[in-house]
Formats: structure tokens, C-alpha cells, sequence
């Protein structure tokens, strides 16, 4: 080996000494720089522990101060309270004795009321023995005639007051009835249609009655299933009757039999085929008439299954008034009359245009025609509010609301306004006899006259049997009974008269 390798080998040997002492010294000076850090953080967690200590005693301290401040407050407060229960115990103990004296007071005083009253019950058993040997009449006696007498002159009274009230709410209210009924009339006007519940067809001759009759009559029992009405062919001139209970079928039957007699080929297969033809044309006239009072009446939104049932009121009668124009002027006049009173107008209108849906199919279905309109109405989506006024129209059901007022009274002045409807003869004789048979039928009652065409029942009653009281009992007890057993337009007036007459001869 020669000196330049040892001189290699002694500069490697120096340089990895070197490196090695280099390494130590990082080594040691990391450890001081961590030792130094481990110690500022114990430090600051002592200080941090001095500080949070400190706060920890300060918060003791203020909320021990509280403590003891609000223990002192809460025993001032108990101390007061204390005062004031002392003070009422004082208070309640001095009213004790104060309500003690009073009962005391109060006995003494009862003692000498008794004493009292026994004396005076003394007194009034003398005057009572004193007077019935005086009127010669027992107490029982003279008690019954004493009531008797007070019980006449408060049953005079009371008739009188009666009447008094009746008047003056008569008067009060007939007054506001006439101007909105007048009112209601005047801004709805309405002609007047009278139909029957027969068609008549004429003929251009009476030899058309041959031809309408066929062969052995097979042409009008032909007519007769296909329609499902009654031809009747009399000794009427030039006319032929058609009746049917069903107004839409008979409507449908004169204009079929009118076109065959126009047409002049009468047989079994054209009557068919026109019948059929006169259906389709009829239903229909049935939407359009139903469409068009909906817009008269103003009414919109109503399904369209009402709206057909509506138009089927065109081909409905009652008394001669056309249905469906009922319908539609009961619906204009519970319109004003709702405008006046404040009521919803709309439900009015609505309820007014639907009250006697039920006609329309009353002939088919089971039921008044108010039930079953109503339900009709309710399977179809209408406002409970206006079902409940179709129902409640004639009082089969309790009404529940204004509005449903408002359409009984439309209907009622609908139907009884001069000119509106008539009635026949067979039935006038009919309503006038049930009206005085029902006043026939109370006790006391000596003749009863029905007038002014059944407008007013007349009742003349037995003075000895019956009182001024019971005669105003009688005039309701009578119009309740006619207003739940008889049907009529308009209103029916009763009057009970009682007349006492003294009749003396000078001789």
C-alpha cells in the first residue's frame, strides 16, 4: 500500500468522523429545541390551568352572591306574606265575630217574626170564620169563586194582549211583505201560460178520423203501444185528444200524429219511424229549453244531466202553469228578494231555477217531488245549500239557511200571483168542502164558510162554549191542519169569529 492510498483511507476515516460528530450535534440540538418546546407548553397549561382556575372561582363567587341575594329576596318576600296572612286572619277573625252578632241578631228576630205570624194566623182564621158565617160559603167554596173569577178576567187579558201582538206583528210584518213581494213582482214580469195535461191534434177533416183508426183499429193501437199514450177519437169535430200522464211522451205522440196526418200515410211502419224521428227531435228541444232557462235564469255550471231534466219541465203543467217558466220566474223573484234581505243571490237564483226538478221525474220515481229532486240534484254535484232549499220547499225537510226561506216564499208568489195558475172546477168544489170540513170538525164551531174562490175560511164559533182564548187557539190550531192536509196556491186566510149578543124586550 502505497501513501496516496493511506492519505485516501485517513481523509475517508476523517470525513465519516467528521459526518458522525455533525450528525450528533443535529441530533443533540433537535433534542434541546423539543425539550425547550415541551417545556413552554407545560408552561402555558399551568398558566392556562391558573387562569381557568381564577374564572372557575370568580363564577363561584358571583353565583354564590346571587344565591344569598335571591334566598334574601325570597325571604323578605315570605316575610311579607307572612304579614299579610296575619293581617287577614285579624280581618276574617273580627267579620267571625261581626256574622255571629248578626245571627244572634237574626234568631231574636226570627223569634219575634214567629210570634208574630202565630198572632196574625190567629187574626185571619177569626176573619175567615167571620166571613163564612157572614156569605154563608165555606173557604173551598169561596176560593173556587175567587179562582174561577181571576182565571176569567186572565184569560180576558190574555186574548186581548194576544190579539194586541198578533196585530201589531201582522201589521209590521204584511207591511214588509207587500213592498218586497210587490217589488219582487213589478221587476220580474211574466206572461201567463195555461196548458193542459191533454194535446189536442186537429184534422183537416173528419174523414182523417177513419184513416187514424186503420183497418179493425190496428192504426191507433199501433200509435197507442209505439207512444205509450191514449188516443182518444170522440165526437169532437176535426179533432182528435191525446192523453198521457207522462208530458214528454204525449208531447212526443201530437207531433208524430200531427206529421202522419200531414204527411197522410198512416200505417204501422211510418208510425214507428216518424214516432222515433219525433223522439229524437223532442229530446232535443228538451237541452235547448233547458240550456235556454239556465241562461234566462242565470245559472251556469249545472251538469248537463240537470239541464236535461230542467227542459223536461217545458212539457209539465200545474194548475195551467207551465213548469219550466215557473222555474225560471221563482228563480228571478228569490234573486230580488235575496238583493233585499242580504242573501247570497247565487244559491237563491240556483235554488229557485231547481225547486221542482222533482216534476220531471215524479211520475217514474217513488217520492214527493222535493225529495226527489233534491237527491237528484245531489248525486249531480249541486251546493248542499241549494239541495237543502229544493228539499225544504214545501217543509218535508228542515230548512237550513236563508236562502231556502227565500225560495219557498219565490215559489209561493210564483204560484199565486193573479193570473198564474187555475184550477178546475172538480177540484175548486173539492178544496172548498175540505176547508170547511176541517172547520166543521172542532168543537164549538156553529157554521163555517169558505170564500173569496177558497181564499178564506170563515168561522163562526158558539160564545157560551168557546172564549176570546181559545178562539185565537182555534184560528192557528185550524191553518196548521189545513196547511199539513191540503194542497193549494197562495195562502188560505182563517177567521174565527165569536160574537156575543144581549137581547132584552121592553113591554
Amino acid at each position: 500500500m502505497d501513501s496516496s492510498q493511506l492519505i485516501l483511507i485517513g481523509t475517508a476515516l476523517v470525513a465519516v468522523a467528521l459526518g458522525f460528530a455533525i450528525k450528533h450535534l443535529q441530533v443533540e440540538s433537535a433534542k434541546r429545541r423539543l425539550k425547550e418546546q415541551a417545556d413552554r407548553v407545560v408552561q402555558d397549561a399551568k398558566e392556562e390551568a391558573k387562569r381557568i382556575e381564577l374564572n372557575a372561582k370568580n363564577e363561584a363567587l358571583e353565583t354564590r352572591q346571587r344565591a344569598e341575594a335571591d334566598v334574601e329576596r325570597k325571604r323578605k318576600d315570605l316575610s311579607r306574606e307572612d304579614d299579610r296572612l296575619r293581617q287577614r286572619r285579624i280581618e276574617l277573625d273580627q267579620r267571625t265575630e261581626k256574622v255571629e252578632q248578626r245571627d244572634k241578631a237574626l234568631d231574636q228576630r226570627q223569634s219575634t217574626l214567629d210570634t208574630k205570624t202565630n198572632e196574625l194566623e190567629g187574626q185571619r182564621q177569626e176573619i175567615v170564620q167571620r166571613l163564612e158565617t157572614v156569605s154563608s160559603m165555606k173557604k173551598e167554596e169561596a176560593r173556587k169563586v175567587l179562582m174561577d173569577e181571576v182565571e176569567r178576567e186572565s184569560r180576558a187579558d190574555m186574548a186581548r194582549i194576544i190579539r194586541q201582538i198578533e196585530n201589531e206583528a201582522k201589521e209590521e210584518g204584511d207591511k214588509k211583505a207587500r213592498n218586497l213581494i210587490s217589488l219582487a213582482i213589478q221587476r220580474v214580469a211574466s206572461e201567463h201560460v195555461a196548458e193542459s195535461t191533454t194535446s189536442v191534434v186537429a184534422l183537416p177533416s173528419d174523414e182523417m178520423k177513419g184513416r187514424i183508426i186503420g183497418r179493425n183499429g190496428r192504426n191507433i193501437r199501433s200509435f197507442e203501444q209505439a207512444a205509450g199514450v191514449d188516443v182518444v177519437v170522440d165526437d169532437t169535430p176535426e179533432a182528435v185528444t191525446i192523453s198521457s200522464f207522462d208530458p214528454v211522451r204525449r208531447e212526443v205522440a201530437r207531433r208524430a200524429l200531427a206529421k202522419l196526418i200531414s204527411d197522410g200515410r198512416i200505417h204501422p211502419a211510418s208510425i214507428e219511424k216518424t214516432l222515433k224521428k219525433e223522439q229524437e227531435e223532442v229530446d232535443k228541444a228538451i237541452i235547448e229549453a233547458g240550456e235556454q232557462a239556465v241562461y234566462d235564469a242565470g245559472v251556469p255550471s249545472l251538469n248537463k244531466e240537470i239541464v236535461k231534466m230542467l227542459g223536461r219541465l217545458n212539457f209539465r203543467t200545474s194548475y195551467g202553469q207551465n213548469q219550466l217558466h215557473h222555474a225560471i220566474e221563482t228563480s228571478r223573484i228569490a234573486s230580488v228578494l235575496a238583493a233585499e234581505l242580504g242573501a247570497n243571490i247565487e244559491i237563491a237564483k240556483a235554488g229557485g231555477l231547481l225547486h221542482d226538478l222533482g216534476k220531471a221525474m215524479d211520475h217514474n220515481v217513488e217520492g214527493t217531488h222535493a225529495a226527489i229532486g233534491a237527491e237528484f240534484a245531489r248525486r249531480y254535484g249541486v251546493n248542499p245549500i241549494v239541495v237543502n232549499a229544493i228539499a225544504a220547499h214545501h217543509h218535508e225537510a228542515e230548512q237550513e239557511s236563508v236562502e231556502a226561506v227565500i225560495v219557498e216564499s219565490a215559489d209561493a208568489i210564483s204560484g199565486a200571483r193573479p193570473g198564474a195558475r187555475r184550477e178546475s172546477l172538480e177540484q175548486y168544489i173539492k178544496r172548498i168542502k175540505a176547508l170547511e170540513d176541517i172547520a166543521n170538525s172542532y168543537k164549538g164551531v156553529e157554521q163555517s164558510y169558505a170564500l173569496q174562490a177558497g181564499r178564506e175560511v170563515r168561522i163562526f164559533v158558539k160564545p157560551e162554549a168557546v172564549d176570546d182564548l181559545e178562539a185565537a187557539r182555534m184560528a192557528r190550531e185550524i191553518a196548521k191542519q189545513i196547511e199539513e192536509t191540503m194542497q193549494y196556491p197562495g195562502q188560505i186566510k182563517v177567521t174565527v169569529l165569536r160574537e156575543t149578543r144581549a137581547v132584552d124586550f121592553a113591554k
